[in-house]
């Protein structure tokens, strides 16, 4: 049987808007029962999302390889829809690997990558899910360029409210153009995060992901949970709260001890009635088995 199990992400890192992201140890697993008649998928979303060949795995599959034969497939996640995990980007991953093996062309990751990329639009999302770990990437004249940096050594505290928010209407939120001197300070801040992350100096990292001039305060007022979340951190002396992807997730890297007591005190807040992860990082990205 043929398995794929792809982790969820978290993009921007604050100001990494659109270029870095990282894999947590939440998966979505995708099995190949048996050949069929026709496309077949099982899943626990419901009937809002689509059994047959309109599925979102499927569909990216099939456009890898339109000559795919159908298969019955059964898919489990906890990742949940529109939350700002990467759900739409593990399902690509998710199809694009399954069109990779059921075909046996082999393509390496970094093709896999590059197809990803094309088809969300960015690489922020699809490689940590492709990679693992903590990855800077971007996408310029058609050509994706990813740097896997060193796995840190930290905890993520997830906060995922009950309630979605798509990706189109948090876009919508951004403004069309920024001010010149607000650009360069944002571009300087994540310049700077950047370089923090690869030598791993959590002490400059941490702070600097709470200092994004490109998204986060322009989508706060679709997100109240950030600055709660965030006040309520800086009260046990951690730093480190950002806005996941586009929300409406709000995640905080640090100690796992610390991270446990951030989460004790915000589930006393009657306000925050959402999901609770505590999650490590997943440093190996999609992961393939035969048996």
């Amino acid at each position: 049987m043929l398995t794929i199990s792809v982790p969820a992400t978290s993009a921007n890192l604050g100001p990494g808007f659109d270029s870095i992201g990282i894999a947590v140890d939440m998966q979505l697993t995708l099995q190949v029962i048996q050949p069929s008649d026709h496309w077949r998928i099982d899943h626990p979303f419901g009937e809002e999302v689509p059994n047959d060949e309109h599925n979102l795995i499927i569909k990216t599959a099939l456009t890898l390889e339109p000559k795919l034969k159908p298969q019955h497939l059964q898919m489990t996640s906890k990742i949940p829809l529109a939350r700002g995990l990467g759900s739409s980007s593990t399902a690509i991953v998710a199809g694009l690997v399954l069109a990779n093996e059921l075909s046996g062309r082999q393509r390496s990751l970094d093709e896999l990558l590059a197809v990803a990329t094309r088809l969300e639009g960015h690489p922020d999302n699809v490689a940590p899910a492709i990679l693992g770990g903590l990855v800077v990437a971007t996408y310029v004249n058609e050509q994706v360029h990813a740097v896997k940096l060193p796995l840190p050594n930290l905890f993520a505290s997830v906060y995922v409210p009950n309630e979605e928010l798509l990706t189109s209407a948090s876009r919508e939120a951004l403004p069309t153009s920024l001010p010149f001197k607000q650009a360069i300070a944002g571009s300087s801040v994540a310049n700077t995060l950047v370089a923090a992350l690869a030598t791993q100096d959590w002490g400059v990292a941490l702070p600097l992901l709470e200092a994004d001039q490109f998204h986060e305060r322009y989508r706060a007022k679709l997100v109240p949970a950030l600055a709660t979340i965030r006040e309520t951190a800086h009260q046990l002396g951690i730093v480190g709260t950002y806005l996941s992807g586009a929300g409406p997730t709000v995640l905080t890297l640090g100690d796992y001890g610390q991270l446990t007591e951030l989460q004790q005190k915000l589930q006393q807040n009657v306000a925050l009635s959402g999901q609770y992860y505590l999650l490590p990082v997943d440093a190996t990205g999609v992961k393939v088995q035969n048996s």
